[in-house]
């Protein structure tokens, strides 16, 4: 019996030292793991540069830079914007780029279905074949979304990229005649979003309302449109509205031989025959301003007429804005 129990200790000493190592090593990559991860953090916060990025000798074209694979076109009208902003996923942090700007929804033509692997597989081998160079592939987090989305003006718009768990991929190009250029994509099966920017600085096109850029306006195309602030729905002249009837005074009494159509125009919000009252009243109120500034009533009309000639469509905020507007057209 003795032996038996000897026999039987010792076969569980054995047993138990041969899974130990077992355990060890199950410990041991948790470590691993965790160092994995933070590494991943750590690279998120580095800064990327197109420095680091050769200049590409490949004649790129002009924008936006390459055509759809063969089979596949754009779903909707892209958005093209000469200047706006994009955020690309730049080691999982969302960061905007200044530029021109290229967005669509991508699918496969009538007839032709749409493959993820097809799309993919040009894209990348076109663009490694001109240079680019991906200085990204992966996803961004639930709180990285909510972070940035608002700071987006696009964000929900025609192809969109730059969601929680959404692959994407991000290509740099480096150009001598081109400038810095990023490119990003995502896919599935049923389709893909596209998204190609062409960096470059604002060009300030913005100048002071004055007396002389008026009478310019009016000498070279025989009108002048103007953005004369009013209070929300109704004719009373802002303060600031009233500096841009000052200069229209001005520009009146430069030249006395000029006589003025006042023309007012709104967006289409709201009822047509309320607007088209108010843009007559807003036009009579500059009038009744200019009056007063002993500009002979003689030399001005007013027409209102509503939203029925918009400069833009009136699809955004931005060219509603455009919209609403004070017209001063050349009668003489």
């Amino acid at each position: 019996m003795k032996k038996i129990a000897f026999l039987f200790a010792l076969a569980t000493i054995v047993i138990s030292c041969k899974q130990k190592p077992k355990e060890n090593t199950e410990k041991s990559a948790q470590p691993h793991e965790m160092a994995a991860q933070q590494q991943v953090t750590a690279d998120s916060t580095q800064d990327f540069s197109f420095e680091t990025i050769p200049y590409t000798k490949a004649d790129l074209g002009i924008f936006p830079f390459f055509t759809l694979p063969k089979g596949l076109a754009e779903l909707n009208k892209p958005l093209l914007k000469d200047f706006d902003i994009c955020f690309f996923p730049i080691n999982g942090i969302m960061k905007g780029f200044e530029g021109k700007l290229y967005k669509a929804y991508i699918t496969g033509r009538e007839g032709t279905p749409f493959s993820q692997h097809y799309f993919e597989s040009s894209v990348d081998h076109y663009l490694k074949s001109i240079g680019a160079v991906k200085v990204y592939s992966g996803t961004i987090t639930k709180e990285e979304y909510q972070r940035y989305n608002t700071k987006d003006p696009n964000k929900g718009g025609e192809g969109d990229i730059g969601y929680d768990g959404e692959q994407i991929n991000v290509y740099a190009i480096r150009s001598k005649g081109q400038g810095n250029i990023l490119v990003q994509y995502s896919s599935t099966n049923a389709g893909a979003k596209l998204n190609i920017l062409q960096q470059k600085v604002l060009t300030q096109t913005i100048g002071k309302i004055t007396a002389d850029s008026i009478i310019k306006d009016l000498a070279n195309s025989g009108k002048s449109i103007l953005y004369i602030n009013f209070d929300t729905n109704q004719s009373s002249i802002t303060a600031e509205g009233k500096e841009t009837v000052n200069q229209i005074a001005e520009a009146l009494n430069k030249d006395t031989s000029l006589k003025i159509s006042i023309e007012g125009h709104t967006d289409n919000s709201g009822e047509a025959a309320h607007n088209k009252k108010l843009s007559a009243e807003r036009a009579n109120a500059v009038m009744a301003a200019l009056i007063s500034h002993s500009i002979a009533k003689s030399r001005l009309s007013t027409r209102g007429f509503g939203a029925e000639r918009p400069l833009v469509a009136n699809d955004s905020e931005e060219n509603k804005a455009k919209n609403r507007r004070v017209e001063l057209i050349k009668v003489n």
